[in-house]
């Protein structure tokens, strides 16, 4: 499925685990594609999949990635959240998006490691979700990964070569953000809107908000690069990265 037009971030999603190290436990997977009114837990045994898009090759709806749930770490996950006097509620009945199973079908194919996912926060709201990332921060040493899925440049209506000239000046704002020390690098992210072109490359921040999390649960963590192109679909330009050396 990213394979083609995608096969630089496939590229990078198969290093996933090699940058992870040792197998995690588990993953925590903030997905851009699940806003709730308060930040919601999967808790799911068994989660199907989610076909959330159109338009795309009959094929794209027949992925499967039977990834096991695990309602005890979804349970933590609430805990935690609660007792940190966050909105919070579970979801019993939630599958997969393909925020979800479109990058672990290719990171971690074998579909072996349990998956929680959880939503964003309605209203998005970078603070808080920031804060949310701190207060799932003590999950990384259980051995649990905590990704965010989203995209550096989400603008559906200006992809190609319209997107060339934002998606660039900003993606230089955000790469420059990221190797600031680590207050510098929150409140960086806090003030976005800030940024060159930020409201033509985000015209809404919800694909930009599972970095923030991230952020939040490695904020004294340096920052690597692991995915960068210049060309994507056409001329945007994007990037990834990873926080915390190989295996942390």
């Amino acid at each position: 499925m990213l394979d083609g037009p995608y096969a630089g971030l496939a590229q990078s999603l198969r290093r996933m685990p090699e940058d992870a190290g040792a197998k995690p436990k588990a993953i925590l997977m903030v997905s851009a594609h699940w806003e709730a009114p308060a930040f919601t837990v999967q808790a799911h045994p068994r989660p199907p999949m989610i076909y959330d898009y159109y338009g795309f090759p009959e094929h794209t709806y027949h992925v499967t990635y039977p990834a096991p749930g695990d309602p005890m770490l979804a349970a933590q996950v609430e805990t935690m959240i609660r007792a940190a006097g966050l909105p919070v509620a579970s979801d019993g009945l939630r599958g997969y998006d393909h925020g979800v199973y479109s990058p672990m079908v290719v990171a971690y194919p074998e579909a072996d490691m349990p998956i929680v996912q959880l939503s964003l926060m309605a209203g998005l709201e970078p603070r808080i979700h920031v804060e949310l990332g701190r207060v799932l921060a003590p999950l990384r040493r259980e051995g649990v990964l905590i990704i965010g899925s989203g995209l550096s440049y989400h603008n559906l209506r200006a992809f190609g070569p319209a997107a060339q000239e934002s998606s660039t000046a900003f993606d230089a704002w955000l790469c420059a953000s990221m190797a600031l020390p680590a207050a510098e690098r929150t409140q960086a992210l806090l003030d976005w809107e800030a940024a060159p072109y930020a409201r033509q490359v985000h015209p809404r921040e919800e694909h930009l908000l599972p970095l923030m999390v991230a952020v939040g649960a490695a904020e004294q963590d340096q920052a690597a690069l692991t995915y960068h192109e210049t060309g994507f679909r056409g001329g945007v330009t994007v990037s990834s990265f990873r926080f915390g050396a190989p295996g942390r």
